[in-house]
């Protein structure tokens, strides 16, 4: 029997170690500032994002009241530059003069209105005092019209004249003539004074209330003297 060769143990070569490449480049590693400007730049991004979006937002939403006001104000400009001022409004007037015998008179109110006219103004709550030689003649009403070239002032509703003798007379409408210093009416009038009470439908007052004379039907309650 023939002996048989023992089977060669094969043994693989041993391999190689394998090579390995070196990197490209070398690893960046940042700073310590290049990080806190990093970190800073991401802190302010969390802010920013959002409140850009916020601000988008609002935008879309008030754009057509921003349209809208556009417009208005567009129309608004448009009046105004088409318009003229038809009147000039003065607050606190105050028109002096002097009568025929150098006396002085003064012609007040809360609000004047002076149109194109520049010698008819309108008065709001005029008043108007005379002065005489021996006293004085104070005349007020809710409202009234000054016309300066003429020295003639018209006084309407609840009109009142004042004397610095005691005498109070009350009517709806009175044409005060400053130059002379006289005043009419045709409108019913109460008067009281030292002298009673009176009422007529009229009255025609001369030299600043020195004489004064009731018109048409009048009735008067007189006082005795002691």
């Amino acid at each position: 029997m023939k002996n048989r060769a023992p089977d060669a143990l094969v043994m693989a070569a041993p391999r190689a170690p394998r090579r390995i490449t070196p990197p490209s480049r070398e690893r960046w590693s940042p700073s310590a500032g290049q990080m806190a400007r990093r970190r800073l730049v991401v802190s302010a991004l969390k802010w920013l994002v959002p409140g850009a979006g916020l601000a988008l937002l609002l935008i879309i939403a008030i754009w057509p009241e921003l349209e809208g006001a556009e417009e208005r104000a567009r129309v608004s400009f448009r009046r105004v530059a088409q318009t003229a001022p038809d009147a000039v409004r003065i607050v606190a007037p105050r028109y002096q003069g002097v009568d025929e015998q150098n006396r002085p008179y003064t012609v007040t109110a809360s609000v004047a209105t002076q149109g194109h006219d520049q010698d008819i103004v309108d008065l709001e709550t005029p008043r108007a005092d005379l002065m005489m030689t021996d006293g004085w003649v104070l005349l007020e009403s809710r409202e009234g019209r000054l016309n300066k070239a003429r020295n003639h002032l018209d006084l309407r509703g609840e009109v009142t004249l004042w004397h610095d003798g005691g005498n109070l007379l009350v009517t709806e409408e009175a044409a005060i003539e400053l130059k002379e210093g006289a005043a009419s009416g045709d409108k019913p009038v109460a008067a009281q004074g030292p002298f009673g009470t009176l009422v007529s439908e009229g009255f025609r007052l001369y030299d600043k209330g020195a004489v004064v004379v009731f018109t048409g039907q009048s009735r008067a309650l007189l006082e005795g003297t002691q």
